[in-house]
This record gives C-alpha cells, sequence and structure tokens, in this order.
C-alpha cells in the first residue's frame, strides 16, 4: 500500500503543479489585459488633452483679434462695498 500511497501524493502534486502553474497563466492574462487597457486609455487621455490645448490655443487666437476685450483668464471683479 506504500507505494500506492505514493503514486497518489506524486499525482497529487502533479495535479497542484498544474492547478497553480494555469492560475498563474490567468493571472498573466489578467495583468497583460489591464496594462493594455490602461496604455490605451492613457493614450487616449494624451489625445484628448492635445486637442483641448488646440482648443484653447485658437480660442486664444480670435480673443487676442478682438481690439480692447480683456483677457480671458483674468477677468475683473467688481467690487460692491461701494
Amino acid at each position: 500500500m506504500d507505494g500506492h500511497d505514493a503514486d497518489d501524493s506524486k499525482q497529487s502534486t502533479a495535479d497542484m503543479t498544474v492547478f497553480v502553474q494555469n492560475l498563474l497563466q490567468q493571472m498573466q492574462n489578467r495583468f497583460q489585459t489591464m496594462s493594455e487597457s490602461i496604455i490605451t486609455k492613457i493614450d487616449e487621455m494624451g489625445s484628448r488633452i492635445d486637442e483641448l490645448e488646440q482648443s484653447i490655443n485658437e480660442l486664444k487666437a480670435e480673443m487676442g483679434g478682438a481690439e480692447g476685450s480683456p483677457s480671458p483668464s483674468a477677468p475683473k471683479v467688481k467690487s460692491e462695498e461701494s
């Protein structure tokens, strides 16, 4: 019976090894997917920031073309204490 128990132990060890390897592979695949998703979102955010900067620069150019208009970045606040 000792030989049978040793075979069972070896089989259990082999099964556990396969299970752990599969689990690690699944985890690696999930991390890879998450990493790719994060990189994609960062790239999208970068593109949106670039578009926003371009829009701001276009607005600045339009505002600069109007004579005597105050800068939109420094609005004047009127005091109501007088």
